[in-house]
């Protein structure tokens, strides 16, 4: 069987090298290390080696999920994303899920309300385009219609103010040339025909 020779620290502080009989065998997070009472000169089976290396490479893969998750709120889909984007073991998803549940760092619906907060307050943004948003986040089409009714979306002003800071482009224009230039540029943001032709006709007037 092979047996523990050397245990080297990691750059990582938190982590340790094993060396199994002269040799690299595999990195392991102190609280494993401890946990598994290994020692030098410590003889491991093959399989006890298989189950460390698993239960290992689970702490190392929810430390940096962790620094992922708690950045700012997270979508179910967006930590699906992050696993197939780190190539994270399928055995492992569940039970990384069930860790960030626990820790209430997964909800659908703070995410959604975060998302249209902070759109709201650099990007403003009309409503059709914050569901759009959210689909392709992988929100739920219910949970998107519950946060948007709860939430205040002054369309008519946003669409006003938008058109005030571009008006210097059209104001050379008359007539007809000018509504449209004005409607096309609102349509392009997103925004309704009953919100666009309201808005251009009182910035015409």
């Amino acid at each position: 069987m092979p047996v523990i020779t050397s245990i080297k620290s990691q750059k990582k502080k938190d982590r340790v090298n094993i060396y199994l009989d002269d040799r690299f065998g595999f990195g392991i997070d102190l609280e494993n290390f401890v946990k598994f009472g290994l020692k030098l000169n410590q003889e491991l089976t093959d399989e006890e080696i298989a189950d460390i290396v698993k239960k290992a490479e689970f702490q190392k893969t929810l430390d940096k999920l962790l620094r992922f998750a708690t950045l700012r709120p997270r979508s179910e889909k967006e930590i699906k994303d992050y696993f197939r984007r780190k190539k994270v073991h399928e055995s492992l998803h569940q039970k990384l899920f069930d860790r960030l549940n626990r820790l209430e760092l997964i909800n659908d619906e703070k995410f959604t309300k975060w998302w249209i907060e902070q759109r709201q307050a650099f990007r403003p943004k009309p409503r059709r385009v914050l569901e759009m948003e959210l689909r392709k986040k992988g929100i739920n089409k219910d949970i998107i219609n519950k946060v948007l009714g709860e939430e205040t979306i002054d369309e008519e002003k946003m669409a006003g103010e938008l058109l005030i800071k571009k008006m210097y482009k059209w104001n050379n224009l008359e007539g007809f040339e000018q509504k449209q230039k004005m409607s096309q540029y609102l349509a392009q943001k997103g925004f309704a025909w009953e919100i666009i032709k309201k808005v251009v006709k009182l910035q015409i007037e």
